[in-house]
């Protein structure tokens, strides 16, 4: 395993749930934060916790709404100019809105596409530039195992991580040319403020996968050879 000291990653839903566990694990391991969500006081917050863990690193934070392109343009900009060169992007920030077909309004349809594929898009716009100009970078998009198959419920959830994936193999493709390593992961039900809220679960830490679980697995992976890359993986309970 390789040593990710002293890199510098921009996670987008840093405020809470996945985001923030992935932060935090990331500091722990020597990892400057560039966060990005949209509430301040959640990320002052997070800023906050992944000081406490490592006071070596820095922190840098920007509020945006990842579905708006001038958002995250103006993000990019201000992380840019406080914290230079992004080494690892991890594109976390989602939404998810479930019932049936015909059952969905048309703006909770489109909100899902713009935050969960065009989000990741936007960013990726901004970042593998300077990546491609290094050579070097990691890239990772978060998406889900309903990106994977569909299911009653998740039409248009599951349409914005399928686009998901799809846009993510092809990067991979493409980017691994110039050594970026471009991975997707695709978990099963978590204990987030998104699951719990729509009912997925309960969030008990004996039969539900917690997000620390995920952040182990993403920091895991990061750490990996640099000439070895995960196109992309699934996480599942072991108890359901």
């Amino acid at each position: 395993m390789e040593t990710i000291n002293h890199k510098t990653a921009l996670i987008t839903g840093a405020g809470k749930g996945l985001g923030k566990a992935v932060a935090l694990a990331l500091a722990a391991e020597g990892v400057n934060l560039a966060l990005v969500a949209r509430t301040t006081g959640d990320l002052v917050k997070v800023a906050e916790q992944a000081k406490q863990i490592n006071p070596a690193i820095k922190v840098v934070y920007a509020t945006a709404d990842v579905s708006k392109i001038e958002e995250v343009n103006t993000a990019c900009a201000k992380i840019s100019a406080e914290i230079g060169q992004i080494d690892i992007l991890i594109n976390n920030a989602g939404t998810g809105k479930f019932g049936k077909f015909l059952d969905l309004e048309v703006d909770e349809w489109e909100n899902m596409v713009k935050t969960n594929l065009f989000g990741p898009y936007y960013f990726i716009k901004q970042i593998l530039p300077q990546m491609l100009e290094r050579k070097s970078g990691d890239i990772v998009n978060v998406a889900s195992t309903a990106g994977l198959k569909g299911a009653p419920l998740t039409s248009a959830y599951s349409a914005s991580k399928f686009g998901l994936i799809g846009m993510s193999e092809s990067l991979m493709q493409e980017a691994r040319k110039s050594n970026i390593r471009v991975f997707t992961l695709t978990p099963s039900t978590i204990a987030t403020d998104l699951a719990i809220d729509n009912k997925l679960t309960d969030g008990n830490p004996d039969t539900t996968l917690q997000p620390e679980d995920f952040a182990e697995l993403l920091v895991a992976h990061l750490k990996l050879p640099a000439r070895a890359l995960v196109k992309d993986v699934s996480l599942w309970s072991t108890n359901p």
